[in-house]
């Protein structure tokens, strides 16, 4: 369940004179929200970074894994739980985002910083192409359009004038940069890039918090809520939309590109539409709305395959069974969260700490 939004004063410069709360956070110094938010994710990314040192290669491969789709679910919990509308080409976004940050990493020998940022806001513009597209889109109808995009997006690096330039069914090699000088000749690089994952995600979940309790966030409840109540209270309903579509494509983008960088590999086949229906579904899972519910959905969708792997060989089970038991068990976990669990990971864990602290209390 999703909370509900008045939508009292929530005018803003895109349906209104008043300035929005993001940009006056802008403007001004940092507030308390900000502060709230920041100081527990930068403990979380400290701890993060310490225990990385105890784990084996695979598993800080594994922490970046889960911190590249943290990026991708915590934009599409955005337009979808907060804004309202469904996505399942978040998949191909996140190809976009791979491809441009492999090209620009690679082909054009760009730093790995500014080629997370240009593949991103490539991914953004694209967005705000789909999002003016499907702005007046609601429902199937919006789900039916970004699957077209989803399906199609990825096949274009096997259109036959790209495949020189996209490496086609192979896909497209990127370089992965090594750790910088200062931390040692012998860092490892699968910890290396576990630190930049994670801090990427840490910053995509901090952005994304802030602007929920912004204006523009309370505009977008509001939109979901009742978009006729919002248009009637002042707010540009089209323009909140192509910016919500903005801001998940830009996440979903910079998640397909560190993903690029970990994997050292752009390809079509890392970003088939069962990747869009189980960042959905990793959505849902962990609590649609909830940036912390993102994380478990990421947690889930990374070690989930691992854990039916080890299942799937401990039964002595065939590769075929085992090639279709993640997809299957997404779909089984689906069901029974919405019949047991409405709200998710996220919704369930609040409900047992409620009900731990009233029989606490009541002893």
């Amino acid at each position: 369940m999703t909370e509900t939004t008045d939508t009292k004063d929530l005018r803003s410069p895109l349906g209104g004179p008043a300035a929005t709360g993001l940009t006056a956070r802008l403007r001004g110094p940092m507030d308390r929200t900000a502060v709230r938010h920041l100081v527990p994710a930068l403990l979380g990314l400290l701890v993060v970074c310490a225990v990385s040192a105890l784990l084996s290669p695979y598993q800080n491969l594994e922490v970046a894994g889960v911190a590249t789709y943290v990026c991708a679910v915590a934009g599409l919990t955005v337009l979808t739980g907060t804004n309202g509308q469904i996505s399942l080409g978040h998949g191909a976004l996140m190809a976009v985002g791979a491809y441009g940050t492999g090209l620009f990493l690679t082909e054009l020998g760009w730093s790995l910083a500014v080629s997370l940022l240009a593949g991103t806001a490539v991914t953004a513009a694209l967005g705000a192409l789909v999002g003016a597209a499907a702005a007046r889109l609601q429902g199937p109808y919006l789900a039916g359009a970004t699957l077209t995009l989803a399906v199609g997006l990825p096949a274009l690096a096997n259109y036959r004038h790209l495949t020189d330039l996209l490496g086609g069914e192979n896909g497209l090699v990127v370089a992965s940069p090594p750790p910088p000088e200062a931390l040692g000749p012998y860092f490892p690089l699968e910890r290396w890039q576990a630190w930049v994952c994670v801090l990427c995600a840490v910053v995509v979940l901090v952005f994304l918090a802030d602007l929920g309790r912004s204006r523009v966030g309370r505009s977008w409840r509001a939109i979901r809520d009742d978009e006729v109540s919002a248009a009637l209270a002042g707010i540009h309903v089209a323009r909140l939309r192509v910016l919500a579509f903005v801001v998940s494509a830009a996440c979903a983008g910079l998640g397909g590109g560190l993903l690029a960088v970990v994997s050292s590999l752009a390809a079509p086949g890392a970003f088939p539409l069962a990747l869009s229906l189980s960042l959905l579904t990793a959505a849902v899972l962990g609590g649609l709305g909830s940036l912390a519910g993102a994380v478990y959905g990421s947690v889930l969708l990374v070690l989930l395959p691992n854990w039916t792997g080890d299942v799937a060989d401990a039964l002595h089970l065939s590769r075929g069974f085992y090639a279709n038991l993640p997809l299957a068990l997404y779909g089984l976990a689906l069901v029974l969260s919405m019949l047991l669990f409405p709200q998710g990971i996220h919704g369930a864990l609040i409900r047992l700490v409620r009900r731990l602290r009233t029989r606490g209390s009541g002893t």
